[in-house]
């Protein structure tokens, strides 16, 4: 992997059981959402629905587990999801799954098929090396709010993603920046797998491999890493 990616002593401490699968992919092709990406995500809450067999989607041991994290660090689960329960939600209602692009479309599959955070990143636009840390409250976050530019800042101790410029994402895997998401114009990205126990490693190692199987269907040739940190 050409991408440095760390994860802090602190954040392991506060969730030892916390492993995260990365797929790394250059030579990739995005664009509008396909009728075969649609596809994928009608599948893929249909997936869900058996998973889960009537429970909501909070009640999942790995989204529990979860809940747990973000209680850890001084974060509300019931207000501020995690992405991979906030996108099983809105699969289970009538209005479905989001369509954003076809990268996006297929890591958010992945993400509700098998009920675990996945984030992707372009790496093009990543300042050195990406890092879990806790935040010291004080690191620029840049988002959009009604169409402006602003610039918002983490609570200190709150989990975020970040790089040499500032937060990717805030309260570990909830809002992503603008900055390093992936766009029509994404060639190389990096797709991160987060999981807690009880997931076991070998099931998130299982969905990071059908991503990687899903980015070379859809950019064939692209060159894809897998690797557990």
């Amino acid at each position: 992997m050409t991408l440095s990616l760390t994860v802090s002593d602190e954040v392991r401490a506060l969730a030892p059981g916390f492993t995260p699968v990365v797929v790394e992919a250059h030579g990739l092709v995005n664009g509008p959402s396909t009728e075969a990406s649609s596809a994928l995500l009608d599948d893929a809450a249909r997936r869900l629905a058996v998973r889960l067999d009537g429970r909501a989607p909070h009640e999942d041991p790995h989204m529990a587990a979860w809940r747990e994290a973000y209680t850890a660090f001084g974060s509300k689960p019931s207000r501020t999801r995690n992405s991979a329960e906030a996108l099983a939600k809105r699969a289970l209602t009538e209005a479905g799954l989001p369509r954003i692009n076809l990268l996006v479309d297929l890591y958010n599959a992945i993400s509700v098929a098998h009920l675990i955070p996945v984030g992707g990143e372009d790496i093009d636009h990543i300042q050195g090396g990406m890092r879990l840390v806790r935040a010291t409250g004080e690191e620029d976050f840049v988002t959009v709010a009604g169409g402006e530019e602003v610039v918002e800042h983490p609570d200190a101790g709150e989990v975020v993603w970040r790089d040499d410029t500032g937060v990717t994402c805030r309260r570990w895997n909830w809002r992503q920046g603008p900055r390093t998401r992936l766009t029509e114009q994404t060639v190389s990205g990096i797709f991160l797998l987060e999981t807690l126990t009880p997931m076991p490693v070998a099931e998130a190692e299982a969905a990071g491999a059908e991503l990687a199987e899903l980015l070379e269907k859809f950019s064939p040739g692209a060159r894809i890493a897998l690797a557990v940190r």
